[in-house]
Parts: structure tokens; sequence; C-alpha cells
């Protein structure tokens, strides 16, 4: 069950660790770092793509359920 909520919702993880990959690191040059974790885009984007992950494997549980 895991493994099929992982895939269903790893396009969704993908899209926005790379959405915010490129929208913080554009941020990040023009010289507006704070709200970043550890100073670090990767790493922030990294929490967001999974955040993201963890919500959509929820609605795609709570959807399997009806």
């Amino acid at each position: 069950m895991l493994e099929y909520l992982l895939v269903k919702s790893a396009g969704v993880g993908m899209g926005i660790f790379l959405g915010s990959l490129i929208g913080l690191g554009i941020r990040s040059r023009k010289g507006r770092t704070e709200g970043l974790l550890a100073g670090s885009v990767p790493l922030t984007a990294l929490a967001a793509g999974l955040l993201g992950l963890a919500v959509m494997m929820v609605v795609t549980y709570l959807g399997m359920e009806r």
C-alpha cells in the first residue's frame, strides 16, 4: 500500500522540488536568503518536495477509502 501511494505521488513531490529549487535559486541570487533552511536552497527545496509528497500521499489514501 505504501509503495503504491509513493509511486502515485512521486510526480507531485518532484514537481514541487524542482519548482522550489528554481524559484529559490533565483530568489537567493538576488540576495534574499531569509526563510531558507540553514541558508541552503537545496535543503529548503527538498523539505518542500517531501512535504508535498506526504500531503499528496494522504490525499490519495483518503481518495481510495471512498
